[in-house]
């Protein structure tokens, strides 16, 4: 019987793989986002397998349990294929797996099946196999496999990062506010993993190029998953509901909205535009683009998108609907008594600006106006910029600073409060 003795990798090693076998449970039994927890439960079941292999080897198990060898092997070709499915289902609650979506499977499919010949080794074979690993004698399969899996993780790395760059720019375009839609600890979720697929590719070229010999890489990229684990154990777990982005053709559930406050109602009069001269981007997209072409998507005739525009204006300046810090732009479509896609349309062709620009600019306006009446001096600039319907401060100091190129607390010192 080989003696059990572990340091503090290996013990950290072993108490990740454990946490995510349980973490896998927990996520496979919530009953919201099915699909997206089911392949994050996936994705834990994976890091499991592959910190146990790390403790496995470093115990000297292999010679005990030798039929277990290599069970670890194809796991890396699927960390990147079910983070990135999971980023995507994530976004869109309503998104299902296509067939599609198998073909991101078939690296992994493929290394398993030319690993069978090992797999159905005897473990005395299997163990002659390791001990020609550990002199230096790598099969070609391995061999080949080995940069693949390092080429995979790099890939998935990066189309994950820009899938959820390009994910939270979207989301400007129907909500007001992005705290809980940008999916910030995926963005976290996504950087990790990528330094971990860089740190795997820096030590395998410094051995590749005979610089050094990392004598504890494998133990070092465990480590490293193990904290990812650690991490999404904290934050997967307790991350609030992501929301689908609404347009045209979908819109949030209702039992998933909150309450919105009640908002004056009557007839929508013309008003004049607002004071601010129009943006040169704005002048820019009206001169190089027919009006036929900017509304032929949504049906508006140019008559229609000026009247909606004037409704839109009016609403805004006479109900003041971007006070509720949760606006989508579904609600303020509802407010028109037009859809959201045709609202987008006038927002993007006459006004020049994202949903997200738009109501936050009142947002802006608003906290200008009271700073300049003297209401800084009573009350903390915090106050000023939830009351203006702003969810965070660090929110509004971002969107703050975008509008009058300076920081909320510099422009109350230039005012003289």
């Amino acid at each position: 019987m080989a003696r059990l003795t572990l340091d503090w990798l290996h013990l950290i090693a072993l108490l990740g793989a454990i946490q995510g076998v349980f973490l896998a449970g927990a996520l496979a039994a919530k009953r919201s986002n099915r699909t997206a927890n089911r392949l994050l439960a996936a994705t834990m079941v994976a890091f499991s397998i592959s910190l146990a292999s790390v403790v496995y080897y470093a115990a000297g198990l292999e010679q005990v349990f030798p039929h277990f060898f290599g069970a670890s092997h194809p796991m890396p070709f699927l960390y990147g294929p079910l983070i990135y499915l999971y980023a995507l289902t994530a976004a869109d609650r309503s998104r299902r797996l296509t067939r599609r979506d198998a073909l991101h499977l078939v690296p992994f499919l493929a290394t398993v099946i030319t690993g069978l010949p090992i797999y159905l080794m005897s473990g005395a074979e299997k163990l002659a196999l390791y001990r020609q690993l550990q002199s230096g004698e790598v099969p070609p399969l391995i061999a080949i496999a080995t940069p693949l899996k390092l080429v995979s993780g790099v890939i998935y790395a990066t189309i994950t990062l820009i899938f959820l760059r390009r994910h939270r720019e979207r989301v400007k375009d129907s909500y007001s506010s992005v705290e809980r839609v940008n999916l910030r600890w995926l963005v976290w979720l996504g950087t990790a993993a990528a330094a971990i697929w860089a740190l795997a590719v820096t030590f395998q070229l410094v051995e590749s190029a005979g610089i050094a010999r990392i004598a504890r890489g494998d133990d070092f990229i465990g480590l490293g998953m193990a904290v990812l684990v650690y991490g999404i154990g904290y934050m997967g777990l307790r991350q609030p509901e992501v929301f689908r982005y609404e347009t045209a053709e979908h819109r949030v559930p209702a039992e998933l909205t909150v309450a919105r406050p009640a908002l004056r109602s009557g007839p929508v009069d013309v008003a004049p535009e607002p004071a601010d001269p129009r943006s040169p981007a704005r002048l820019q997209m009206e001169e190089s683009e027919p009006a036929a072409a900017r509304y032929e998507r949504s049906g508006l005739t140019d008559r229609d998108a000026a009247r909606l525009k004037e409704a839109l204006l009016t609403v805004m300046d006479r109900d003041r609907p971007w006070r509720d810090s949760d606006l989508t732009l579904a609600d303020l479509a509802d407010l028109l008594s037009t859809t959201p896609h045709k609202l987008s349309e006038v927002l993007n062709a006459q006004i020049g600006q994202t949903f997200y620009d738009f109501v936050n600019g009142y947002r802006v306006r608003e906290v200008q106006r009271r700073i300049a009446a003297g209401d800084a001096q009573r009350v903390t600039m915090l106050a000023l910029a939830l009351d203006a319907g702003f969810a965070s401060k660090s929110t509004f100091n971002v969107v703050f600073k975008k509008h009058t190129s300076r920081t909320p607390s510099d422009y109350r010192q230039a005012a003289g409060m």
